[in-house]
């Protein structure tokens, strides 16, 4: 693979260069009338923010991975309330529970799912379920956490 190929499309193309270090000599300069420099920062706002299109697939994503198990887990709750007042079928307070926690545990996963599912090509809508986005996704973020900590490192 290419750098260029694993960059994300809505990354910015150039990287800017470090300023170079200061001398490690301080100047003999009165602390009081030294202006503290504001960092600017390295890109502007409008070059690392998703664009529109992709950030409104990722919330699509994410309502239905993540909606339909919450929705679930919510109806577990009532379903069980109705069973018992209506029919009097009385189910373990234990399989409500481990039922309705494993609806919530997995609508959390779909947030995740929503998100890195979703194709991050603005020309590009993916697939419905979205495994090769994901599978893309999650190896450039698993890349950027290498980087970041080999950087941490060095």
């Amino acid at each position: 693979m290419s750098a260029e190929s694993d960059r994300l499309p809505f990354e910015p193309n150039k990287k800017r260069q470090k300023p170079a270090k200061a001398e490690s000599k301080p100047p003999i300069v009165k602390q009081e009338s030294v202006k503290k420099e504001k960092k600017k920062p390295r890109y502007s706002k409008e070059e690392v923010a998703i664009p529109q299109v992709v950030s409104q697939r990722m919330m699509r994503r994410v309502a239905g991975f993540a909606g339909v198990p919450t929705s679930l887990g919510i109806m577990t709750l009532v379903v069980s309330y109705f069973l018992l007042v209506n029919t009097g079928i009385k189910l373990p307070p234990v399989a409500v529970l481990l039922v309705n926690m494993g609806f919530f545990g997995l609508g959390v996963l779909g947030i995740s799912y929503g998100v890195l599912s979703a194709s991050w090509d603005e020309d590009r809508t993916g697939t419905l379920l979205g495994w090769s986005d994901f599978t893309v996704n999650l190896g450039r973020m698993v890349s950027a956490w290498r980087e970041s900590r080999q950087k941490k490192n060095t």
